[in-house]
């Protein structure tokens, strides 16, 4: 499976901002999806994560009440909807897939397919 994510951009504190992740490949197969993110000088962290059949989400603390991860299908297609962005959330977004189990994890060394990351930079 590639990945190609984009949706990145500048925007004040506050604002809203929705990333897309489009699969291409061997996308017949079931994966989880995945996105993480990278600040300047930090190790990449866990963001989001949802099973192939949506049921099943998992966000991390920092996020939760303010990021909606989705996927459609159909579409090939994972979001991740930004709402209430502050400046701690600033940084390269990577979307993932596991192809390989379609178990869910918070582990990026679990996620085999990765996208080219695209930046988000929230000013204050």
């Amino acid at each position: 499976v590639q990945l190609q994510a984009s949706g990145g951009g500048l925007v004040e504190a506050g604002g809203s901002l929705r990333l897309s992740c489009v699969a291409s490949g061997r996308t017949s197969s079931e994966y989880a999806a995945g996105w993480f993110r990278q600040a300047p000088g930090k190790e990449r962290e866990f963001v989001a994560a949802i099973s192939w059949s949506s049921r099943t989400t998992y966000y991390t603390d920092s996020v939760k009440g303010r990021f909606t991860i989705s996927r459609d299908n159909a579409k090939n297609t994972a979001y991740l909807q930004m709402d209430n962005l502050k400046t701690e959330d600033t940084a390269v977004y990577f979307c993932a897939a596991r192809t390989k189990s379609p178990m869910l994890s918070m582990f990026h060394g679990n996620y085999d397919s990765w996208g080219q990351g695209t930046e988000v930079t929230v000013s204050s």
